[in-house]
């Protein structure tokens, strides 16, 4: 494998840079308005999942009054 020089480092690094492709803003904004929704969804399905299966082992063993 041959060495890389720090000067050719440096160029290939700028060159991988330049081919980045950023996100705009409203895309940024779109994906973590996405995110919140998706977590938001999840948390009320497992307090849901939780409860119902809380209710059944109370129920079960008759903890439940």
């Amino acid at each position: 494998m041959a060495k890389t020089s720090p000067a050719q480092f440096v160029r290939q690094v700028r060159q991988e840079i330049l081919k980045i492709s950023w996100a705009t803003r409203r895309e940024t904004g779109t994906a973590t308005l996405t995110v919140f929704v998706m977590v938001t969804i999840a948390a009320l399905f497992f307090l849901v999942v939780d409860m119902v299966l809380s209710s059944g082992v109370q129920l079960v063993l008759g903890l439940g009054g």
